[in-house]
């Protein structure tokens, strides 16, 4: 069965066709026989139509996509597509900021229950932000702070000497810095990080045994489908795909 699958993402011109996942899932449709439209977010609109609905458009464009660098995709002319009627999936995969404008295109998709499939779901999605979700598994994880008082950080630091700061609502390895055991610049970096974003941040003791990398575990529907070492590159300590 040929599905029409609308994705919403950042754009196609920016994307690394190495590490970028939303580009292999726009792949592995394409090859599945699908027809693919992408669309920004920030053309996501819904207009009252007498139902408790409403019409949800986006402006797309069908794509297709290959794996040569440079060359990767060709899109067709835009206009303007009815998510509930011209599509069957909506895969929801542009990048953070976890913002209000984030949070608001999911709540507009949200209405698109029962009758477009928007994976993920978004009122999950909302209340599921990656880097808060993960407190539930912290007796899986390396201690762990998330504050933005400088006192609160700098005893932190202090306890487990180098530390890894990073945002909470942050992707793809951005703005995430290494202070060393002596706490350089710790002063600097939690007055920046204040500064840009409203909420706090996490840290997290360096372990140095990322350089043989770390595994992120794929399942689905619950059952182990596969894994990936992820492996810092030349000169990095980060080992997220789109940075190692």
């Amino acid at each position: 069965m040929s599905l029409r699958v609308a994705v919403q993402m950042d754009p196609l011109e920016s994307i690394n066709i190495g590490g970028d996942s939303s580009f292999a899932l726009i792949e592995a449709a394409q090859a599945r026989g699908h027809s693919v439209f992408h669309y920004d977010v920030n053309t996501l609109a819904w207009q009252s139509d007498g139902t408790p609905q409403g019409r949800i458009t986006a402006l797309g464009m069908p794509v297709r996509v290959q794996r040569v660098e440079g060359d990767h995709f060709a899109a067709g002319e835009p206009r303007r597509i009815d998510l509930a009627r011209d599509i069957d999936v909506v895969l929801m995969r542009q990048d953070p900021p976890f913002d209000l404008g984030y949070i608001s295109a999911a709540f507009l998709l949200d209405r698109l229950k029962g009758t477009t499939l928007v994976v993920n779901d978004p009122r999950e999605v909302i209340n599921a932000p990656e880097k808060m979700f993960v407190l539930d598994y912290a007796r899986f994880m390396p201690p762990t702070l998330v504050a933005r008082d400088e006192r609160d950080v700098r005893t932190f630091q202090q306890q487990h000497g180098a530390v890894v700061c990073k945002p909470l609502h942050g992707n793809g390895g951005k703005a995430i810095f290494r202070i060393e055991a002596d706490g350089t610049n710790l002063s600097a970096l939690t007055e920046l990080f204040g500064q840009v974003w409203p909420e706090p941040f996490m840290v997290q003791p360096f372990l140095p045994e990322v350089a043989e990398g770390d595994k992120r575990i794929v399942l689905v529907d619950g059952e182990f489908a596969g894994a990936i070492n992820r492996k810092p590159g030349e000169g990095e300590f980060r080992s997220n795909l789109a940075r190692g």
